[in-house]
């Protein structure tokens, strides 16, 4: 904390947990000494109470709004994150022999077939670590027989993102963790979706599902309770004690994405953002881009140093300068600047200037 000691701004580049909107973080704030009036803390009320339900259903009818999805849909808040979801879809999809497809675009593709292939065949069917998943594989074929086809809509380690998901037979299941809400899609060409919040909906410690409830068949296998999707539907997400704060954070964020315009908004702003950063990026020689410039994540830019000796010198500037949450991740290294909802203008703006900068210095 010695940089805020000292009256630098930072500027949040995180990954995950990300940047929140400022709004946000005052309203929780404020519930956490007090919530609503009601003398007690978020943090003390009951989850059967009427003000939890209230949460939660405002929190569940915004994210229908948003995906603009009918009652043949339904939406879930539950514990864990996306690692949890690699085993609780093919626990609810798969019955045992039977086959799903999956995209393997980067490390929690590869991890979510791995889980799959516990409970049934997971086969994958584009792979793109002939090129260190530094694009997207769209030429692919879907096996007749498979369940479900798998994708990770963005990529957040490699920097890669879908922009037009792929037609296919089956039913369509995403991760949508790390860009989810970012911008307006066609929600109801998927079956079932799920992310973790902590990077455009909310704070760490919950999972949204939204599952088509007609995906959901009589498994020929026993699922315990507390992986089946459709005792969580039963049970309105409170099967058992839900992470209360982390929904009403999540609930909060939401709030803000409709009042601020939508995804409709959101989109604008994102292509904006990553608009601004690459075209600098593309402007510095210093720099080096290895992700093809169609398949783009306008969530997570990663690049690299022309010269990789530079790199310390370049991440201990961004320290300086109050740059939060830029270096790559650990099995890819590099740089990563990560662009989301609540990320504001201004902090690429100052960031490409620093690219500049040390361009200038460096070049």
């Amino acid at each position: 904390m010695r940089i805020q000691a000292i009256g630098m701004k930072l500027y949040n580049f995180n990954s995950g947990p990300s940047i929140l909107p400022q709004s946000v973080l005052e309203e929780a704030s404020r519930a956490v000494l007090d919530f609503n009036g009601t003398g007690l803390s978020v943090l003390e009320i009951g989850h059967r109470t009427a003000w939890f339900q209230d949460i939660l259903d405002e929190a569940k009818e915004s994210v229908k709004k948003l995906m603009q999805l009918d009652d043949t849909y339904e939406v879930l808040f539950l514990h864990g994150g996306a690692t949890t979801q690699f085993m609780q879809v093919p626990m609810n999809l798969l019955n045992p022999g039977e086959t799903a497809a999956y995209c393997d675009n980067g490390i929690w593709g590869k991890k979510a077939s791995r889980e799959a292939s516990l409970f049934g065949n997971a086969v994958v069917v584009a792979d793109s670590s002939d090129k260190g998943h530094t694009y997207i594989k769209k030429d692919f074929t879907v096996p007749g027989n498979a369940q479900y086809l798998h994708i990770t809509t963005n990529n957040t380690v490699e920097g890669t993102q879908w922009h037009q998901y792929p037609e296919t037979h089956v039913p369509l299941v995403a991760d949508m963790s790390s860009d989810i809400f970012s911008t307006q899609v066609d929600f109801k060409k998927f079956s079932l979706i799920y992310a973790g919040a902590q990077k455009n909906m909310g704070a760490a410690g919950v999972n949204l599902v939204v599952v088509k409830k007609n995906i959901l068949r009589t498994l020929q296998k026993p699922v315990p309770t507390i992986m089946d999707y459709r005792k969580h539907i039963e049970a309105g997400s409170l099967m058992n004690t839900p992470p209360v704060f982390a929904v009403y954070v999540s609930m909060l964020t939401l709030r803000w994405i409709l009042a601020e315009g939508g995804l409709e908004e959101m989109g604008r702003r994102s292509r904006e953002k990553s608009g601004l950063f690459y075209k600098t990026l593309d402007s510095l020689p210093v720099f080096k881009a290895m992700v093809a410039k169609e398949d783009r994540s306008e969530m997570n830019a990663v690049f690299f140093l022309a010269d990789p000796s530079l790199e310390a010198e370049f991440l201990e500037l961004c320290k300086k300068e109050g740059m939060i949450g830029v270096k790559g991740y650990r099995t890819i290294g590099g740089i990563r600047v990560s662009m989301y909802n609540a990320l504001p203008l201004q902090s690429v703006q100052v960031f490409c200037d620093l690219m500049k900068d040390f361009a200038i210095r460096k070049g």
